[in-house]
């Protein structure tokens, strides 16, 4: 019988080599498992529920914080050039594009989402410190989920999270509300106007609501008309119909999801490594990173499987002295790099999980139980979340242009 103290075999032990060279080797071997054994062990105790991630980005680093109805939302944009000057009525106007409240096909909220910038930014420009800003909740109403803190809502967040942590903001869902993603929009309005100042435009539009739906063909859209309807479709008359069916959808207590494009124009070559940090790979990370959405693709995307290899290659050719390409199925973007074309993709969105009609479901006892929620929510979430993809798309372009002056010296 081995004693007490007799230590359990490692799974190195069958590689312990003879002689006394090999003792050495094998001793060594042996207590770097058992240290890195019993390190995993204690870590496992200690770290018995997940910590939870809320930072984004590589040189440029956005981490926010807040709940839905708690005291605040707000973000440290760390990494950010000095010297760019700050438009604060700009910041306002880009808050205003996705604040809630602002027509009758989005949420009833009513927040005003004013940004109080609290570091980083002195006499109108930047410091190269961090940015530090919250935005205040003024019209959180925490009271009205009191009734259904114990109930796991069908298609939300709720029964996973609990599960992961163990604890979780019933009110509104927490920190996996989208009242965050405002804090992301704060943090892209800071990218675009330094994007500006190197002539980056970046313009995300409405392109289908349900069934209803405009012209894949972008380079007909005028984007000055994105923000002329409650919609964000820049085609008033799909935006009308759009809006119609959208009106529809909510007097029948439901929801309905679509489509955001994004096109990103005058985006230097040389964006993006072949690899592990694709650029289009880094622009899905941050697009799936947004409630509720639940695709990505670029260039011809799934369309793409419909052509054949000599339909969709994008043909070389010599332009008085500049080498470009004579169509875009690859939405500017070549193994993984810029190739100077225009970046183009597509979000699609699903229909939000809050609705107003009965739902069954469980509680946390695991009891079944019907549901019928009458707070405030969208009918339809891509008015306000094409603020929130530009946002994104702006963050990973910054980041990358400044990773890619790192490349040479």
């Amino acid at each position: 019988m081995p004693g007490r103290n007799a230590r359990r075999p490692m799974p190195c032990d069958r590689h312990r080599p003879e002689g006394h060279v090999g003792r050495a080797a094998s001793n060594f071997i042996f207590n770097l498992c058992s240290e890195s054994s019993e390190y995993s062990l204690s870590l496992g105790r200690n770290l018995n529920r997940n910590k939870m991630f809320n930072s984004f980005g590589n040189l440029i680093r956005l981490t926010t914080f807040g709940e839905s109805h708690g005291k605040c939302i707000g973000g440290v944009l760390d990494g950010f050039p000095s010297g760019i000057m700050i438009d604060e009525a700009f910041i306002e106007r880009e808050m205003r594009r996705r604040r809630p409240g602002q027509s009758e096909i989005t949420t009833q909220r009513n927040e005003k989402d004013d940004v109080e910038i609290l570091s980083g930014v002195f006499n109108g420009r930047t410091t190269g410190a961090p940015i530090a800003y919250v935005v205040w909740n003024r019209d959180a109403r925490p009271g009205d989920y009191e009734s259904i803190k114990a109930v796991y809502r069908p298609s939300h967040a709720d029964y996973t999270y609990q599960l992961k942590y163990g604890i979780r903001d019933y009110r509104g869902g927490g920190r996996s509300s989208a009242r965050e993603t405002s804090a992301r929009c704060v943090a892209g309005a800071f990218a675009k106007m330094a994007l500006r100042q190197l002539g980056i435009e970046i313009h995300a539009y409405t392109s289908q609501v349900g069934p209803v739906k405009m012209s894949r063909d972008y380079s007909k859209v005028d984007f000055d008309l994105t923000d002329s309807t409650a919609i964000r479709c820049p085609d008033p008359a799909v935006a009308q119909q759009m809006i119609e069916y959208v009106k529809g959808i909510k007097e029948a207590g439901d929801t309905i999801g679509g489509t955001v494009s994004c096109v990103i124009k005058n985006c230097p070559i040389g964006l993006g490594e072949p690899v592990y940090n694709k650029l289009h790979a880094q622009l899905g990370n941050a697009m799936l990173s947004i409630n509720a959405a639940k695709a990505f693709e670029y260039g011809d995307g799934f369309d793409g499987i419909e052509l054949t290899g000599s339909e969709q290659n994008d043909i070389f050719y010599n332009n008085h002295g500049y080498i470009t390409t004579r169509t875009n199925h690859s939405g500017g973007i070549q193994g993984g790099i810029s190739n100077g074309q225009d970046i183009f993709f597509r979000v699609v969105f699903k229909p939000s999980a809050t609705i107003s009609k009965s739902q069954h479901t469980v509680n946390d006892r695991g009891e079944e139980v019907d549901l019928k929620v009458n707070g405030r929510h969208d009918p339809c979430v891509l008015p306000r979340a094409v603020p929130v993809v530009e946002a994104m798309a702006a963050l990973v372009i910054l980041d990358f242009y400044l990773l890619d002056k790192t490349r040479q010296l």
